[in-house]
């Protein structure tokens, strides 16, 4: 009876130990030379500018000025939605560069910025001497709105959340960076190259002082879903994304 118990117990021991392995395996979103998987948001295809080549996920575009921005090709991964993650992806832009990494995307909205979350991709040093940034950020109170704002610059939670910027290297435009969101109820953290630059508690009492007092007020649903899909922003500029991976939590 107790070696039948021993037995029992060891076989429990291992199915837990695979089925924890299992979920901390990593999953591929790009496999490198295709864009499967990957459509635009609302669409059943991917948008025109959208390819894979030498190892990226690659958006070819001119530059477009902020202040003539339509955007409309935002990206999602659509053969699974994630709750709890850790996103790790490797990215570049070019000089006056903008992006983002969305996450928790539903769709039947006007666009990701609705809705998702997203963790900011952005040519600080050059972005605000290249587009006229002073009418979109008035509308905010911005002391000095002709100058790109802490919670627009790279890795901050857009709108919402500012990094640590004794703690943040941003390599320049042109140059690979890293970025890593870990995700769950209890906490947020965005990584940039290598370092956790903030972290935040989503839906505490901080987080819908933030969302209901700035630039989500009149975005009823943002930020309300708690799983969906991951996706990347077009905002009018070149984009670089590789070795693009997710674990769920």
């Amino acid at each position: 009876m107790k070696k039948n118990t021993i037995l029992v117990l060891s076989v429990l021991l291992l199915i837990l130990t695979i089925s924890c392995d299992k979920n901390e395996e990593w999953i591929y979103l790009f496999d490198g030379n295709s864009t499967d998987g990957w459509r635009g948001y609302n669409s059943k295809s991917i948008p025109p500018g959208w390819t894979a080549k030498d190892g990226m996920l690659m958006f070819d575009t001119e530059l477009e000025l902020e202040q003539n921005y339509k955007g409309g090709k935002d990206i999602i991964y659509g053969k699974e939605e994630f709750e709890n993650f850790e996103l790790y992806v490797e990215w570049k832009i070019p000089v006056g560069g903008n992006s983002g990494i969305f996450y928790h995307i539903k769709e039947g909205y006007g666009g990701p910025p609705e809705i998702s979350p997203e963790y900011q991709l952005i040519d600080d040093i050059n972005y605000a001497t290249i587009h006229d940034l002073k009418s979109y950020n008035e509308q905010f109170g911005s002391e000095q709105p002709e100058k790109l704002q802490d919670w627009q610059k790279t890795a901050a939670n857009y709108a919402m959340h500012t990094p640590d910027t004794n703690k943040k290297k941003l390599n320049p435009a042109g140059q690979w960076n890293s970025s890593k969101i870990i995700f769950t109820k209890n906490r947020v953290e965005h990584w940039l190259n290598g370092e956790i630059v903030l972290s935040f508690v989503p839906w505490s009492e901080d987080w819908y002082i933030k969302r209901n007092s700035g630039k989500w007020n009149n975005a009823p649903d943002y930020g309300k879903y708690k799983k969906g899909f991951i996706g990347f922003q077009d905002h009018g500029s070149s984009l670089w994304f590789r070795n693009i991976k997710i674990k769920k939590l």
